[in-house]
């Protein structure tokens, strides 16, 4: 059902695929625009890290591409994402602008999500990208969580 006040569409029954759904609807069913915003974000971490977004070390122990992401970024190390196949074959300014880019996409907050017109923008007309206010929500990952995705 539609919503009237803010006209986003509510849904008793969430369907979707673990890790591309936005938080908004996998937790409480509201469809927006921006949930496919944040589905381009991890998709883009995805291309960028020649990762999937979820990496199970043991059936309860995960670790999600999105938050060793934006440990990287907290830690000033973002280019560790890295698809380390892509060797040196790319523009690191512009790797830099896809990554901030797919990590606002990736925000918790619908309120902080770009449109993907403002996405498109900064892809590719030079729009500044704002800087990412981190999300209160963002779990930590640890420094063996860290490691094992390195490796992965």
């Amino acid at each position: 059902k539609l919503d009237e006040e803010d006209d986003t569409h509510i849904s008793t029954r969430v369907a979707g695929t673990i890790g591309y759904m936005a938080p908004e609807y996998a937790t409480r069913g509201h469809l927006t625009e921006k949930a496919d915003v944040y589905s381009f974000g991890i998709v883009a971490l995805e291309i960028v890290s020649g990762r999937s977004n979820v990496f199970s070390r043991t059936k309860e122990d995960k670790i999600y591409l999105l938050d060793w992401a934006l440990v990287l970024k907290e830690q000033g190390n973002l280019m560790e994402l890295v698809d380390t196949d892509l060797g040196s074959n790319f523009d690191k300014e512009q790797l830099m602008v896809m990554i901030n880019v797919a990590l606002l996409c990736a925000s918790a907050s619908p309120t902080n999500k770009p449109s993907m017109s403002s996405v498109l923008s900064m892809l590719e007309c030079g729009v500044d990208v704002p800087n990412l206010v981190p999300d209160s929500s963002i779990s930590e990952v640890d420094e063996t969580k860290s490691e094992a995705m390195r490796r992965y």
